[in-house]
């Protein structure tokens, strides 16, 4: 059904003869359930139990710390972070990095794709062929994917993450591995809720993190890729226990007239 929804609108097939089964993936524009959102506290738990996913020498979860990581600190999809390559980094040994994005790696299987394989090569979402996108990386991030590199080193084309056997990165295994991870970093109830039960929803709490920190939204939105538009249509929630300091703070600030 994902296959079909993707050859239809746009992966080159002609007249679309099923639109009564064509699925099509959630729009970035679309409003974000602010249940889905963590916050910073939460995300770094759930790295730190990737580690810990899985055999310590198969490194199912640990070679997917920086991937992760990825979508929480620099809002990347997860499409982008699957492109990810080494001489496409500044990471430098203290502060900030960057990354220059210019290629994604959408899946949709073999029949469906224009090389034949499972993920295509393509530009940026919704941009022009050729464009690039340069991504601040923050120094949580940076000492994460160093410490990648200096792990497991690189596929042979510089992608920083990837499979035990080199291969592109594919949605079933690391959306099993997320699964996994956090009924290692939730409580319980939590685990049953949808917190980032999906790797989009790290984008999701990037996003809402920076607009939380007070970042200008049109940095916001030129870090991400999107418009001022969409993303205070989208993203403008609060993080999980934010409503919490909100009403703390309108609590003190009531009771000083009191």
């Amino acid at each position: 059904m994902n296959a079909v929804g993707y050859a239809f609108g746009g992966g080159g097939a002609g007249e679309d003869l099923t639109p009564e089964i064509r699925w099509q993936a959630p729009r970035d524009d679309e409003e974000v359930d602010p249940r889905v959102l963590v916050n910073p506290g939460q995300a770094r738990s759930l790295l730190d139990a990737l580690s810990y996913v899985g055999l310590y020498g198969r490194a199912r979860g640990r070679r997917l710390v920086g991937f992760f990581a990825g979508m929480h600190y620099a809002g990347l999809q997860p499409e982008e972070a699957v492109a990810v390559k080494y001489q496409d980094c500044v990471l430098p040994a203290h502060g900030w990095g960057r990354f220059v994005l210019h290629e994604t790696r959408p899946q949709a299987g073999k029949k469906y794709t224009d090389s034949g394989r499972n993920h295509d090569e393509r530009g940026l979402k919704s941009r022009r062929s050729g464009a690039v996108r340069v991504v601040p990386l923050p120094p949580q991030l940076v000492t994460i994917w160093r410490q990648s590199v200096d792990t497991f080193g690189t596929a042979a084309d510089g992608r920083m993450f990837f499979t035990e056997r080199g291969r592109v990165l594919g949605s079933s295994g690391y959306c099993t591995t997320l699964r996994d991870a956090r009924v290692l970093a939730l409580p319980p109830d939590l685990v049953e809720s949808p917190l980032v039960a999906r790797a989009y929803d790290l984008r999701h709490s990037a996003l809402s993190t920076w607009l939380n920190a007070g970042v200008d939204p049109t940095e916001v939105a030129e870090r991400a890729g999107n418009t001022v538009e969409t993303l205070l249509r989208t993203y403008a929630k609060c993080l999980y226990g934010r409503q919490t300091v909100a009403d703390d703070r309108i609590d003190k600030f009531l009771g000083d007239y009191e």
